[in-house]
């Protein structure tokens, strides 16, 4: 194999891999993202679609709010129909700044779109039971510590059914449970679909859209987990997958808006109508006359955090995904965790992670030094060969391969281990860019001997570039210090990447930087290591 061929493509490969996601990001929306409401088909073998009007303001005035209080979050729903009007979340902020406001999960864009809403979908009809006249509420405003649970119950009456609402609330999860009673007062059954509603006005920061959108995601009962982040996507053709679900939300990097049907074959529907996403899940059912009949949902509005969504239903944990690199990225942040147990700093944590990784990549990085050295020795016959048979490729071929059998040379052998790295920096690219362990975690909080905030976010790119240029010029020096066989294409090759690295490294989580400056130190002192005993 031509070394110059084969360091040109890795090093094309390299700029296409790490390129992507900073040359065409997943698309910003042209507005703050918000839920879209789900409009319910009538027929059983299809998802409650999104409904094409929402509660209105007059209509929530109706009714009253009722605050639920809890050391995670403070929810406050309406007695008109039992409704979430905000559900803002204790613990975290939007901003670094501590005076920054909370995470608000429905959002103030969403506040009359009805998240939380029931549907009642009887054969040639659509209810939406918040705009029903006559809902009840029985008690006030709650407050809850420990492990208190409390239910709130609304009441009312819809579509010619009684229904009653039942809303369980936790003061130690972010999980909120709904099991309703639907009584048939008539005389004949009423045969439908039954969908429970999710609106929300984005869970990504205005700005952070480029590398954290907000986006539809569901996990099929048979497929796994799917999502779609694309947002003209959303807002022209929505979400309505025909296979059952187990759930469906509304998704960031960071946080989470889930509904959990607890119905088998349930289906569900989605769609992002102007600034707010709307999501619905929907089961089909039959209410005959005299019988009462019980649907119940789940919901989940907090952090995209692992453990936590463990402990959820319907498998609720394939919600934080990190695609291809799944199987790297969670052990890596296992480890990431493991060793903040010891030093609480995830700056720290990041450099003793890159030590590692570096330790048992060592024996590939001396392997392929050596082999570069190699390929540097016979450079001058290869250059020979081709000034010989400059005219005969094939010839050419077969000579330099004959050459590489003599000398007992690999011409991939520099290059195949730093292929076989990129799978676990892309694996850490994805566990840094989606771990709500690193969102607002601080490495060095103000750039020393100023009161500059520098690096207090490590999901955030560095503000003033910094560590990207040390990226960069450390690149540099490991690249005047790696043999190039005298190649000279090669040569320009390998001095052109830190230029392209830096640009790229610019914009990318600061946590992700540090990483690679750090490997690069690290490598820096393995090669002047090699060299010195060589």
């Amino acid at each position: 194999m031509d070394t110059k061929r084969l360091i040109a493509a890795l090093a094309l490969s390299l700029v296409v891999l790490f390129g992507w996601s900073y040359l065409f990001p997943p698309e910003e929306p042209k507005t703050p993202p918000v839920a879209a409401q789900p409009e319910a088909k009538l027929e059983n073998a299809k998802p409650a679609a999104t409904p094409a009007e929402t509660a209105s303001a007059a209509v929530l005035a109706q009714g009253r709010p009722v605050q639920v209080k809890t050391p995670l979050y403070t929810a406050r729903f309406n007695t008109q129909g039992g409704v979430l009007e905000s559900f803002v979340l204790q613990n975290f902020r939007e901003a670094v700044d501590q005076k920054s406001a909370h995470i608000d999960i429905v959002g103030k864009d969403a506040r009359d779109k009805a998240a939380l809403g029931l549907m009642i979908l009887p054969e040639g009809g659509e209810v939406h039971t918040w705009n029903a006249p006559g809902w009840s509420f029985e008690g006030g405003d709650v407050e809850l510590a420990g492990a208190e649970k409390k239910t709130l119950v609304f009441v009312g009456e819809a579509a010619g059914l009684k229904i009653e609402r039942r809303l369980t609330v936790s003061a130690d999860s972010y999980l909120v449970t709904e099991d309703t009673t639907v009584t048939n007062p008539g005389s004949a059954p009423v045969t439908g679909r039954v969908a429970f509603t999710i609106a929300t006005a984005g869970l990504s920061p205005k700005g952070e859209d480029k590398y954290n959108p907000t986006r539809i995601a569901y996990g099929k009962v048979k497929g796994g987990f799917n999502e779609v982040t694309d947002h003209d996507d959303l807002r022209e053709k929505g979400v309505a997958p025909a296979e059952a679900i187990d759930w469906a939300a509304v998704e960031s990097n960071y946080f989470l808006f889930a509904a959990m049907p607890k119905a088998e074959g349930s289906l569900t529907n989605g769609k992002l109508k102007g600034d707010v996403f709307n999501l619905a899940v929907s089961s089909a059912v039959t209410f005959e006359p005299g019988q009462a009949k019980t649907v119940s949902c789940s919901y989940y509005m907090g952090p995209a955090d692992r453990a936590i969504l463990a402990a959820m239903p319907n498998k609720l944990e394939q919600a934080v995904d990190f695609g291809w690199f799944h199987l790297i990225a969670v052990p890596l942040l296992k480890l990431l965790n493991w060793f903040y147990q010891y030093v609480h700093n995830y700056g720290v944590a990041i450099i003793l992670l890159t030590v590692l990784i570096k330790l048992i990549f060592w024996p590939l990085s001396h392997k392929s030094y050596k082999s570069m050295e190699q390929m540097k020795k016979i450079q001058p016959m290869i250059q020979k060969l081709r000034e010989k048979h400059a005219d005969d490729k094939e010839r050419l071929n077969q000579e330099i391969m004959s050459l590489y059998k003599t000398y007992k040379v690999n011409p991939a052998g520099g290059c195949l281990p730093m292929i076989v790295q990129i799978p676990v920096f892309f694996g850490l690219y994805k566990a840094l860019l989606g771990s709500i362990e690193l969102r607002h975690a601080p490495f060095i909080t103000h750039l020393p001997f100023t009161d500059l905030v520098w690096l207090a976010d490590l999901s955030a790119m560095d503000p003033y570039y910094i560590t990207p240029v040390i990226m960069g010029a450390t690149m540099f020096i490991q690249q005047k210090m790696t043999p190039t066989g005298g190649d000279p294409l090669q040569a320009k090759i390998m001095l052109l990447m830190p230029v392209v690295f830096t640009a790229l490294f610019l914009q990318f989580p600061s946590g992700l930087v540090v990483y690679w400056l750090v490997n690069n130190v690290l490598s820096i002192a393995q090669q002047w290591w090699m060299m010195r005993k060589a």
